[in-house]
């Protein structure tokens, strides 16, 4: 890719997995299990600002999913700490949906200064729309964003009917819908979704792969240009590859300075 493609533009990617050193390589190989998709990288912060340094990116949204309630204080801290390192990292905690202190959880991630929080239902093993997981919004709405995984074709965990129930029964919270809505429940996604809930903004993370630069255009319009963000779900995917996807969908460059930097900008209040 000619540099001059991209360096005109500033780029955040708005879905990217970190872990600590020691267990980085093992939390890496088992997401690639659990999809059966090769990595790109290794999910640790010198491997994705080496990728990301490949198409200039200005700022990362970072995360981590506790697959466990006793892993939640530790990702957390764990996921500021990194942020304290690299400023250009921007942080989300996490929690659980079987925590016996979700108050507490909630309490250390803005105490941590961290800007949401990452959700991950088919890794977490429960249902996004289920009484312990409004526990969670509950406490969540008005305050933090929610990141969330969307969509399996072998899960219910996260289907779409699930996000737009969330969206519905909460709509102060500010919902970031991963993967267009519903990773290999495209089709789903768009019946529920797009242009529905006020507070619903969707990344294109783990889409393109899948489909033509031709949909992928056409899914991101049914949501709308100024609701889509670019993400790259690292360490899944490269940073260049992704761009390269991205930019085949043939948006205007005005239209592109919205998906690659300045939705996340307005969704996350950094443009205030």
């Amino acid at each position: 890719m000619n540099p001059e493609v991209y360096e005109k533009y500033e780029i955040i990617d708005a879905h990217a997995h970190i872990f600590p050193e020691k267990i980085a390589e093992n939390a890496t190989i088992n997401i690639g299990h659990f999809y059966d998709i090769p990595m790109s990288g290794c999910g640790i912060s010198s491997k994705l600002i080496e990728s990301g340094s490949k198409i200039g990116v200005a700022k990362y949204l970072v995360c981590s999913t506790a697959t466990s309630p006793h892993q939640i204080r530790n990702i957390n801290s764990f996921i500021s700490t990194e942020c304290t390192i690299h400023p250009e990292y921007y942080g989300l905690g996490t929690t659980h949906a079987d925590s016996d202190d979700l108050e507490g959880d909630i309490a250390q991630i803005k105490a941590l200064g961290l800007h949401g929080v990452k959700l991950h239902p088919d890794f977490q093993r429960f249902n996004a729309d289920s009484p312990e997981a409004f526990k969670i919004y509950e406490l969540m709405e008005g305050e933090l964003p929610l990141m969330i995984h969307c969509g399996d074709n072998r899960y219910d965990y996260s289907s779409p009917a699930r996000i737009a129930n969330i969206c519905k029964n909460f709509p102060k919270l500010k919902v970031q819908a991963a993967h267009m809505g519903g990773y290999q429940s495209w089709d789903q996604a768009v019946e529920l979704l797009p242009r529905k809930y006020e507070n619903l903004c969707i990344d294109i993370s783990s889409s393109m792969p899948f489909m033509s630069p031709q949909r992928a255009a056409e899914i991101i319009r049914m949501y709308g240009v100024e609701n889509a963000l670019f993400g790259c779900d690292f360490p899944m995917w490269d940073h260049r590859d992704e761009l390269e996807r991205f930019l085949l969908c043939g948006f205007s460059d005005e239209e592109n300075r919205l998906i690659l930097a300045e939705n996340f900008k307005r969704f996350y209040g950094l443009d205030t």
